[in-house]
């Protein structure tokens, strides 16, 4: 391994959780890629040092992810799978009580892995059972989500043994506000869309204030996608920033992140960005610089809407903070 130590763990709330990388990298594609571009990106990032991934059952990347941990310990990269903190999510088409356990076995038998360090609500949403990928633009296909029930599931997933930690992706402060109510393990995790541009200062307030760690995805504004676009890493501010410092925007963009406390994981594919997404922890932005960011304009970048269609409920969970 090349880096060997570099990335620095934050614990989570639960007793007994496995500390997990502050930085991970994701496995969702768009455009879509095969499933041997998925392994090979993944054998390189440990190769690199990555040793947290990231999946989801609707990113179709388990699978590819599984062998490339297998093909990790055939070379030798990583001695066992406990150096590894493995999290996927709970598809919205799942999201009922008696077929939570029986979705986590899924993309467990599609992992050939015992179990993950953490298991996520990826959507506060119900979808009917036959939709199984993105993007979803039928309204009937949206149906009423029983959060109770379902989170019920997630706890029975912690107490076999098929996740050390559990957590929701995506919840708001009105939604968190609701589990909390009810939950007998408070989620660990929320994963949530932050960067410069979306800041999420009031939900990481409320999180921190609960002990439920913030993970940002789309820290780089999910440029290339169909959902994203490249207004964080096409910032004059950061792009001023970086230039001063002689980094990247997308360095910047990943250092403040790291200093608001919050971890993060993203996709890519290129070894050299791979290793230069890693060059964050070294240096720190001055408060000069903090202050400049923090004036910059807010404007959420992935709606749910632009992935699940335009519908109340959506419209509902993209105004929500």
């Amino acid at each position: 391994m090349e880096m060997e130590d570099v990335i620095p763990e934050v614990s989570l709330s639960a007793v007994g959780d496995k500390a997990m990388p502050i930085v991970g990298m994701g496995t969702t594609a768009y455009p879509p890629v095969d499933d041997e571009t998925i392994k090979s990106a993944v054998v390189d990032a440990i190769r690199v040092g990555y040793r947290h991934f990231d999946t989801a059952f609707a990113y179709r990347s388990e699978k590819p992810l599984g062998e490339a941990i297998a093909e990790a310990l055939r070379l030798g990269l990583i001695k066992s799978r406990s150096e590894l903190f493995i999290s996927t999510k709970l598809w919205c088409s799942f999201a009922e009580r008696n077929l939570v356990v029986p979705a986590l076995k899924l993309s467990l038998g599609n992992l050939k892995l015992e179990y993950v360090d953490l298991f996520l609500i990826h959507w506060p949403l119900r979808l009917s059972q036959e939709v199984r990928q993105l993007p979803i633009i039928q309204k009937e296909h949206i149906l009423p989500l029983d959060l109770k029930s379902v989170w019920e599931g997630m706890e029975q997933c912690q107490a076999l043994g098929l996740t050390k930690s559990i957590g929701i992706s995506n919840f708001s402060c009105k939604k968190l506000h609701e589990i909390l109510a009810f939950a007998n393990i408070p989620p660990a995790v929320n994963q949530v869309e932050m960067n410069p541009l979306w800041q999420q200062k009031k939900l990481r307030e409320y999180c921190k204030a609960k002990g439920i760690h913030v993970t940002a995805y789309s820290p780089l504004g999910a440029n290339g996608t169909k959902w994203g676009d490249n207004r964080v890493v096409g910032c004059n501010v950061l792009e001023e920033i970086a230039k001063a410092r002689g980094k990247t925007t997308a360095q910047v963009s990943l250092r403040w992140i790291l200093e608001q406390e919050v971890s993060m994981v993203f996709k890519t594919f290129s070894k050299e960005r791979m290793k230069e997404n890693l060059q964050i922890f070294d240096w720190s932005l001055t408060g000069e610089e903090l202050d400049k960011i923090s004036k910059l304009p807010q404007r959420k970048i992935v709606l749910s809407a632009s992935i699940f269609g335009h519908h109340d409920l959506t419209v509902e969970l993209d105004e929500e903070i």
